[in-house]
């Protein structure tokens, strides 16, 4: 792709209207030196049949037309001009001059070719005392075009030169305001690309205009969102590697004890350990790569029609063995589908870690209920247990990463309800918890309504 310059952009939409506003100015700066001219060889042809009518007199009782030289010479502007002229009597007689020239009948003035050149001719009209019926005489003068086009091109000329001198001032101008008003943008380039830049501090840039304030500002922004990001990340995976530590190092020992077993009953205590050590690190990896997932901008948006009470039904089927194991009465109360909008594995994943949730601090014969409706344009997901609750001072920072009760009996990595809340918030709801009717804790989960 080629690299496209701000300063010629800026530079060629200046200039480029400038040159095209010159063009028409010359176009009629030419017809103006053509008007101009054209007036300048009238009048002198204008002048030359007036002296020439005003020697025409009665001598000796006889017109008599004699040409002054002045008449001529009027027409001598050194580029070598032909001069033709014509004097003749009312009734057509010729006094003087050049019988087949022709006449500029009924106008000011007339261009026509005369002996293969190209004149420009005017007759003028005078009386003469005494003449009888030979007054009034006409008088035809014509002159070659020479002097006439060199007039046109000298004007024009002259004016093509102030145009182009025009435009390349405006365009040495330009340059100079542009290299002086694009200066905060190098400056906050170089800013930007300095290598002594190691961390995203704000960027200052002095005598930045009001146009490029929102662009300073935006960037700023915008370094702000990665420090954060880039902070929950380090929090994250020290976070993260300091809960795998623990089962890796149970995990280790568990199977240097099985190893070192020789009863049968014993080793297989031992691989039983094992095993869920296993699936309590396993949960704990999926919910480590689910929050990652969930988190913004981790992956691309998804706009799924899904029907919560569809997932969720399929939620509790693959739960039910677990609700069994540990004597819970696990149950779904809806009356009819529930459409969303949203990330549909995310979704069917927040739902897993609140029922997974609620079993765990459920105990043995107590009550999970999962039940959905649709109430004034939102989707209502509530899961109700029987487990010990959580107190109202803890109830905000059971959302975040890795944070357990310091009460808490049952194993879990702290994780859940942050998964909760992530997928809920990037679908557009919110998450609240508040007590059961008679003890436990109920979670609300509310959506819009696709």
């Amino acid at each position: 792709m080629p690299v496209s310059s701000l300063r010629l952009q800026l530079l060629a939409w200046v200039v480029l209207p400038l040159a095209g506003l010159a063009t028409i100015n010359l176009w009629t700066s030419h017809r103006n030196a053509l008007a101009t001219a054209d007036l300048v060889t009238d009048r002198m042809l204008v002048g030359s049949a007036r002296a020439i009518a005003e020697q025409v007199a009665i001598v000796d009782g006889v017109l008599d037309a004699t040409v002054p030289p002045a008449a001529i010479e009027m027409f001598d502007t050194g580029d070598r001009d032909s001069v033709y002229y014509r004097v003749e009597t009312a009734g057509g007689r010729l006094l003087t001059g050049y019988p087949d020239l022709p006449e500029a009948q009924d106008r000011p003035s007339l261009e026509a070719t005369y002996r293969d050149r190209t004149l420009r001719l005017l007759t003028f009209s005078h009386a003469v005392i005494g003449a009888g019926a030979d007054s009034p005489i006409s008088v035809t003068v014509g002159v070659t075009l020479a002097g006439h086009d060199a007039m046109v091109r000298h004007l024009w000329f002259n004016a093509f030169a102030q145009q182009l001198m025009l435009v390349a001032i405006a365009g040495v101008f330009v340059l100079l305001g542009l290299r002086r008003g694009l200066a905060p943008l190098i400056r906050l380039r170089d800013a930007v690309r300095s290598p002594a830049r190691s961390d995203l501090d704000p960027i200052e840039i002095t005598g930045a205009q009001s146009e490029i304030r929102p662009l300073i500002d935006a960037l700023n922004a915008y370094m702000e969102r990665v420090r954060g990001q880039m902070a929950a990340q380090r929090r994250f995976i020290a976070n993260a590697a300091h809960q795998l530590r623990t089962p890796l190092a149970l995990l280790s020992t568990q199977a240097s004890y099985a190893l070192r077993e020789s009863a049968a009953d014993q080793r297989q205590e031992a691989l039983v350990a094992l095993q869920a050590s296993s699936g309590r690190l396993a949960r704990l990896a999926e919910q480590l790569l689910t929050l990652s997932r969930a988190e913004p901008g981790s992956r691309r948006p998804r706009a799924d029609r899904i029907d919560l009470t569809e997932a969720a039904r399929h939620v509790l089927e693959t739960q039910a063995p677990a609700a069994l194991a540990r004597n819970v009465d696990l149950g779904l109360d809806e009356s009819g589908p529930v459409p969303v909008v949203g990330d549909g594995t995310m979704l069917r994943e927040m739902i897993v870690n609140l029922v997974d949730n609620a079993l765990r601090y459920t105990p043995a014969g107590g009550t999970v209920t999962v039940r959905l409706a649709a109430i004034d344009g939102e989707a209502v997901l509530t899961v109700t247990d029987d487990g010990p609750g959580i107190p109202a001072d803890e109830r905000e920072h059971v959302f975040e990463r890795f944070y357990r009760l310091a009460d808490a009996t049952e194993e879990g990595s702290g994780l859940g309800l942050a998964i909760v809340r992530e997928v809920a918030e990037n679908a557009g709801g919110r998450v609240t918890l508040a007590d059961g009717a008679a003890a436990g804790l109920v979670v609300e989960v509310r959506l819009p309504l696709a």
